[in-house]
């Protein structure tokens, strides 16, 4: 009896260690890195502006939106100058783009990419006045100005061309300064904040909502739909929300992960999860390589001056087709994985491009159980 009490106990030991390292292998990931709060956002913002300083690398003198944004320039400093009388190639009309992110405050600096939008050859050496930033409302949230740096150049001379990279496209890093911050309205009317899944999926969303309600005691969370859980925000809390976000975020789940597998035609990538699973198929690929050789030839009648008026000189035409099938793979793969059949074709030297072109094949024939994604 003794003995079978040891015998039991060593064995549930056994399976607590086992639990234990199923345990630690799950992937359990925190809630930040599976999406955001709503609200939470980052802004685009826009605007026309002038480079000058160019070596003659501008837009060309007839540019007539050039012309006319200089000699706008100019009359903020009460130079009274004519569209017309503008002819200069340092100078180009380009579009400057940024990003506002979320709680960005007055003062704060964003990165700023100028890209030419005339006939500008090259912004090499080429400084942006001050230009207003504006949102999709209209409204001025930043201005930029400054030298550019430029990854590529432009040179000609006699009709020869050296060009690297896109000299056209420049940035100017830490280059505007906001003007106006913006804020993100988290608590909705409700009284609740919503978190937003990155890759929605009802079952990762369920598990999120359930993990929120279990390890933060006193917050009600609920899934919505497949991208958003709803949270509750206790009475109190509603007048100061970071203590109750960042308890959120460190909240741990473990995700579910949709079976996909990604190929890449162009580099001969595969990516797959490891559990993407295919049924039992058979599988045979091969190459059979088929060279046709005509050869023409001429054939000559004996006597031929003896010969009567229906024998003539003939052209005979000889075809040889030589086939060449190389042994191809072939083998019935059982209820597996990708990542097993992957490794079953690299053991028989299959390349990469013949292990798209199979995986391609076994999704058509129905035996490959999840999406497949082609680039």
């Amino acid at each position: 009896m003794k003995r079978m009490i040891a015998i039991i106990q060593k064995a549930l030991s056994v399976l607590l260690v086992l639990g234990a390292c199923a345990t630690a292998q799950a992937d359990v990931i925190r809630v930040k890195d599976l999406g955001k709060i709503k609200g939470w956002r980052d802004n685009a913002l826009f605007g026309t502006g002038i480079v000058t300083g160019l070596a003659g690398t501008g837009d060309s003198p007839g540019n007539r939106t050039t012309r006319q944004s200089l000699s706008n320039v100019m009359s903020q400093f009460n130079l009274t100058i004519a569209p017309e009388a503008v002819q200069s190639r340092n100078v180009a009309v380009v579009m400057v783009s940024a990003i506002l992110p979320t709680f960005a405050r007055e003062g704060d600096t964003l990165d700023v990419t100028v890209s030419s939008s005339g006939d500008a050859r090259s912004l090499v050496g080429g400084t942006l006045l001050l230009t207003s930033l504006k949102a999709a409302n209209g409204r001025v949230y930043a201005l930029g100005q400054g030298p550019l740096s430029v990854g590529g150049y432009r040179y000609d001379a006699n009709g020869n061309v050296v060009q690297k990279n896109h000299p056209t496209t420049g940035s100017i890093p830490n280059g505007a300064t906001v003007e106006v911050g913006v804020e993100a309205t988290m608590l909705d009317p409700r009284q609740s904040v919503t978190f937003v899944l990155a890759e929605p999926d009802y079952t990762t969303a369920s598990r999120v909502a359930s993990a929120i309600s279990s390890q933060l005691g006193g917050v009600s969370a609920r899934a919505r739909d497949a991208s958003g859980i709803e949270i509750s925000v206790p009475p109190g809390q509603a007048d100061d929300l970071v203590p109750l976000l960042t308890r959120i975020e460190n909240v741990t789940v473990e995700p579910d992960r949709r079976a996909k597998v990604v190929i890449n035609e162009r580099t001969g990538t595969v990516v797959s999860g490891g559990d993407v699973r295919i049924s039992k198929v058979a599988i045979s690929h091969g190459d059979i390589k088929i060279a046709i050789a005509t050869q023409n030839t001429v054939s000559q009648p004996i006597n031929a001056w003896n010969a009567g008026p229906d024998v003539r000189t003939a052209i005979v035409t000889n075809t040889r087709i030589d086939v060449d099938e190389q042994n191809g793979a072939g083998f019935v793969a059982g209820s597996n994985t990708v990542s097993d059949l992957v490794q079953s074709l690299a053991r028989l030297k299959t390349s990469t491009r013949d292990v798209i072109s199979i995986l391609r094949a076994v999704k058509a024939a129905g035996a490959l159980h999840g999406e497949l994604v082609v680039q």
